[in-house]
């Protein structure tokens, strides 16, 4: 895929690397202006507490950038995330069923959410922000159902809090399973045709059909792959907790969404990368974090994220208009 290029004091710089630039500056003047008002947030261990915060929003993020580059979006994946933060703790739990099959099943349940999603999409041909808003309700409603609207904190297996709270050395164990999956998708997005295809399709569905991809095929599998990753960061945030709760992930779907636009991913599909989206990702885990440490109350936060949505998206048009 070539992009086109910006001319930025003579020399010319294509939409990808100038917004790497912009996310990348942004990210230091960030670190640089917390560093200044807090002694605490340079430390390691306020490092490591970010990372475990923001994890579930890459892992999830991975999948769903690729999702975004096609053209398509998916805001279920908060709902999706109570429900298997929820089923895990009941396998797990009621069931007796060993911890790692526990994870498998609930991320599974995930990708059935995916699926559906990709079903409306493809075949049924539902707007995918109509068709996973839909999913999101239905995925919400099951996690209330499948635990009665109550937590599940009893009985849980003693190694429950590893997945989600251990450590490997000095490493989080979150950010192990970040790194790899990260990079896992890092390379789909650039060396595998499944990353080609998602930017085909974004760039132009009529012409991608044209030169024989399966934009359908596709379509479904990158959902598939989103419910899955998004089923898995569920069992990490249940295990992080030590609970199951059908209340938690409520506007995680925007976090994720917020890091993509963030990373350079276009609203209209066609751009973005999977690195971009896990500075992004940084970006709004610094800077919740670093609002925390001040004592600035979360309405105040909810208010910074909507202010950086907003930023994020006129970013975006700001620099498709200079390629025009």
């Amino acid at each position: 895929m070539i992009e086109n290029a910006v001319p930025v004091h003579g020399l010319r710089v294509n939409r990808s690397s100038l917004q790497k630039l912009i996310i990348v500056g942004i990210m230091l003047i960030l670190v640089i202006a917390l560093s200044l008002l807090s002694r605490e947030f340079l430390t390691f261990s306020n490092f490591s507490n970010v990372t475990r915060q923001i994890a579930i929003v890459i892992i999830t993020g991975s999948a769903v950038t690729l999702l975004m580059i096609s053209g398509n979006i998916d805001l279920s994946v908060g709902s999706v995330v109570a429900m298997t933060g929820v089923l895990v703790a009941i396998f797990s739990s009621r069931l007796g069923i060993p911890l790692w099959i526990s994870v498998i099943l609930a991320s599974l349940f995930g990708g059935v959410t995916g699926s559906i999603n990709g079903f409306l999409v493809t075949k049924l041909k539902i707007p995918s922000v109509i068709a996973t808003l839909g999913t999101m309700y239905v995925a919400r409603g099951l996690a209330y159902v499948f635990c009665d609207g109550k937590t599940v904190n009893l009985g849980l297996p003693d190694n429950f809090r590893w997945l989600g709270g251990g450590f490997v050395g000095p490493v989080p164990i979150p950010l192990l399973l970040t790194v790899v999956i990260a990079c896992v998708f890092i390379f789909v997005q650039m060396k595998t045709l499944l990353g080609k295809y998602a930017y085909a399709i974004g760039g132009n569905k009529v012409t991608a059909l044209l030169s024989g991809i399966n934009v359908n095929l596709v379509t479904f599998l990158l959902f598939i792959l989103s419910g899955i990753l998004a089923g898995f960061s569920g069992t990490i945030l249940a295990s992080r907790m030590g609970v199951g709760m059908p209340t938690v992930g409520i506007g995680f779907e925007f976090d994720v969404i917020v890091a993509i636009l963030l990373g350079g991913t276009s609203l209209s599909g066609g751009v973005g990368t999977v690195w971009g989206m896990i500075v992004g990702a940084f970006i709004v885990g610094l800077l919740g974090n670093g609002l925390n440490l001040l004592n600035v109350f979360t309405f105040y936060q909810s208010i910074l994220k909507g202010i950086v949505l907003v930023v994020a998206v006129v970013l975006d048009i700001t620099l498709k208009e200079k390629l025009e």
